[in-house]
């Protein structure tokens, strides 16, 4: 079979020792085939005591899902190695990754070291198939590669019980995320995550859409200005075979470049007024969609001037601070509606999860500039003696 490979020999060799040796965890090969992204990695499982080698492929959108024996293993290896033109093709085991990409002359680029998501380990991942999961969107595809490049599971796909509200929090996010989706599959779809950290949504979402749903031409975009972040976030993407897919930009949100009218654009947990700049951006590149999750508010809370019976309330530090945060989220929806998006706001997961569990969910397609809209807004900023950030960018006084 040494022939058949189109890497050299040496190298092809390595892959083979490497896939079916002890410590093998994943293999996976990314390319684009007629114009479409495809992928397919291999795995073992324990399905009723015994192992195989689970094969998951994605071409064009369409995910398919089998568990192959030891020889058909092997000669599923044989097909992978053997793929000619274009291609990243990565193996992570114990002993290292493994990290091959096939320029369009077909030099083969080789580069080694450790794998990020598994050092230290001892054994490769290995689930029952059989295991009854809670059913919850990261358990609707195989999610343990993503959970793990995450760092929110073991080596052996278990979620590390100190992770558990950071899983607990994507789940829900994807859930939160659904009523803003498409009934069909589209022909495209495009995120713009900003302020997205450490990436835990923006690959769990890309993930969610291509191997649960099957759609194709998934395309995110995640903004940060904390290089570090970026960089780490960039790895994530290239360990799942996603790069290309799945994009990263180092900027402040408000300097960053959309791509135009996005079907979502998502915001969580970026502090203070970086969440107004992620609605704002939102707003001005005709965003379809708009799922929001503030945290820390500073803005509102010394410019408070509400009087009468008020005074009462802003007189207490621990008062005013949640009053301003409830203000803040009271002006963000509102905005929204004027801007013509039906926007609600609610609770995203459990308090105990996060204390930052408001979320605000909004969908273009209401007619701009309602007039009662506007007068609530006016009354709001009149009655509280201020004119919040949002308002200044977005102007919403100006379209009655």
């Amino acid at each position: 079979m040494s022939d058949e490979s189109t890497l050299p020999e040496e190298l092809a060799e390595e892959i083979r020792t490497r896939v079916f040796g002890e410590g093998f965890i994943r293999l996976t090969q990314s390319l684009t085939r007629d114009g479409a992204p495809f992928r397919i990695s291999l795995r073992p499982v324990r399905l009723k005591g015994e192992v195989f080698m689970q094969a998951e492929m994605c071409d064009n959108g369409r995910t398919q899902v089998r568990n192959l024996s030891d020889n058909a293993a092997r000669k599923g290896l044989e097909d992978i190695l053997r793929q000619p033109g274009k291609r990243d093709l990565h193996v992570i085991s114990t002993a290292g990754d493994l990290h091959v990409r096939v320029t369009k002359k077909g030099k083969p680029l080789v580069s080694r070291g450790k794998p990020k998501a598994t050092a230290g380990a001892e054994a490769p991942i290995i689930q029952d198939g059989h295991d009854h999961v809670k059913k919850q969107p990261l358990t609707s595809f195989d999610a343990v590669p993503l959970l793990r490049v995450l760092g929110l599971a073991d080596n052996r796909g278990q979620i590390k019980p100190s992770m558990r509200g950071k899983y607990d929090q994507v789940n829900a996010l994807l859930r939160a995320v659904e009523p803003l989706l498409p009934a069909t599959a589209p022909t495209q779809f495009s995120v713009v995550d900003c302020g997205c950290g450490k990436a835990y949504l923006t690959l769990a979402l890309h993930r969610y859409l291509v191997c649960a749903k099957g759609w194709r031409n998934v395309r995110i975009l995640g903004i940060d200005k904390n290089e570090s972040v970026i960089a780490s976030a960039r790895e994530m993407a290239d360990a799942l075979g996603i790069g290309d897919e799945v994009t990263f930009q180092v900027s402040m949100i408000e300097s960053a470049e959309f791509p135009k009218e996005p079907d979502l654009v998502m915001s969580l947990h970026a502090c203070d007024t970086a969440t107004d700049d992620a609605l704002i951006a939102a707003v001005k590149t005709k965003a379809a969609g708009i799922l929001c999750v503030p945290c820390c508010q500073h803005e509102l809370h010394h410019a408070l001037e509400g009087g009468d019976a008020m005074r009462a309330v802003l007189r207490h530090g621990i008062l005013r601070e949640r009053l301003a945060d409830l203000l803040t989220d009271t002006f963000r929806a509102q905005v929204l509606r004027i801007c013509g998006y039906r926007a609600r706001v609610m609770e995203f997961v459990s308090a105990e999860a996060t204390g930052r569990n408001i979320l605000i969910r909004a969908e273009k397609g209401v007619r701009p500039g309602l007039g009662e809209a506007v007068a609530e807004y006016e009354k709001l900023c009149d009655f509280w003696g201020v004119e919040p950030y949002i308002g200044k960018a977005l102007a919403p006084r100006q379209q009655d």
